[in-house]
């Protein structure tokens, strides 16, 4: 291990959620990388509805907080140590990590959609601790280096937008899309922005929130209306025959009212997170012949979200609502609920 270029203490302070509601700060060892990771002080996280999932009750789905868990799993930070064969990666080099690590030969892995292998290691989800502390060891390939025109807060939600990045592919958003934006929460956000970028001529969002939607249109929504569903014989929207919904809201109304407004052969993304189950209207997806999919977090995206943020088509730090300490976390878990709140960031 290289960290002749910081001094490196030995002992760190990590935010902990023993049991839902409840979070401490506690000492912890400083990791030390193993031969290809590299040991990053860790400058900004930012807080996803996941985590604050997890600190109200404990589980999302199948997965379930069984013993102590640190939440976080948007970083950004400084490269302070290598491991011994590393020789891409420097101290001193600020990074932005992403956050899952798959087996390195798995059938995904090889065939390119290393986020969908079962056996993936990803931040704050149980058992595998986040980055809600100090530092934090992870592989060398997946701390990807940004440059000076990106800020810490900005390089951490190159994760949100790797979201965003993900679904406008997934949705094959192209020249003269019409695309139809359910929830208007920074990943919403992020895709109207990834959308019109891509091509996109109308971008319509809405959400149930007035103070939410009021930033879309910085973020290139052409329209915005604050519905979340429609009776199916009326139609809120401008028009008609979308070419692509994506929902980040998780809303089955909004998903729902959504499809009802696609053109034939429309798009569907599914990006929120919301009940297991959805009734699907078979009879409209079958005589539209309307195409269903969800994404599964992102791979390969990290290079073209640095691109979009270092060129300055996308403003990662106007969502940053607010800043909090590692004493004030359970404070930037709680914080999406104020008026006008949209990121909250931990600075450890």
């Amino acid at each position: 291990m290289s960290d002749t270029a910081f001094q490196v203490p030995t002992e760190m302070r990590v935010s902990v959620l023993s049991a839902p509601g409840e979070i401490h700060v506690e000492h912890r060892p400083v990791p030390r990388p193993g031969p290809h990771d590299v040991l990053v002080r860790i400058a900004s996280v930012g807080v996803c509805g996941s985590d604050t999932h997890y600190f109200e009750h404990g589980r999302i789905g199948s997965f379930v907080v069984e013993q102590p868990l640190v939440l976080g799993h948007e970083p950004s930070g400084t490269v302070v140590a290598v491991g011994s064969e590393v020789t891409d990666r420097h101290p001193g080099q600020r990074v932005s990590l992403e956050p899952g690590v798959p087996s390195a030969f798995s059938p995904e892995t090889l065939g390119g959609h290393y986020n969908l292998d079962p056996a993936v290691r990803f931040f704050a989800t149980p058992p595998v601790d986040g980055v809600f502390s100090e530092y934090a060891v992870h592989p060398a390939a997946f701390a990807h280096p940004v440059p000076d025109s990106v800020s810490d807060d900005a390089a951490a939600l190159l994760e949100p937008l790797s979201v965003a990045v993900s679904a406008v592919r997934a949705a094959n958003v192209t020249l003269g899309d019409r695309v139809l934006i359910s929830g208007a929460g920074p990943v919403g956000l992020l895709v109207a922005r990834c959308a019109r970028l891509a091509g996109a001529v109308a971008v319509v969002v809405t959400d149930t929130r007035e103070d939410r939607l009021r930033v879309a249109e910085a973020y290139g929504a052409t329209d915005t209306f604050t519905v979340a569903s429609a009776p199916p014989d009326s139609d809120p929207f401008p028009g008609s025959g979308y070419t692509a919904l994506v929902d980040a809201s998780g809303a089955e109304a909004a998903i729902l009212a959504g499809m009802r407004r696609l053109a034939p052969r429309g798009r569907i993304v599914l990006v929120g997170m919301g009940s297991d189950t959805l009734s699907v209207p078979v009879p409209l997806l079958q005589e539209r012949e309307l195409q269903l999919t969800g994404i599964f977090r992102y791979a390969n995206t990290w290079p073209t979200a640095i691109a979009l943020a270092a060129s300055g088509d996308v403003d990662l730090d106007a969502l940053v609502t607010s800043r909090h300490t590692l004493d004030e976390v359970p404070a930037a878990l709680t914080a999406g609920t104020s008026p006008g709140a949209l990121k909250a960031i931990v600075t450890p």
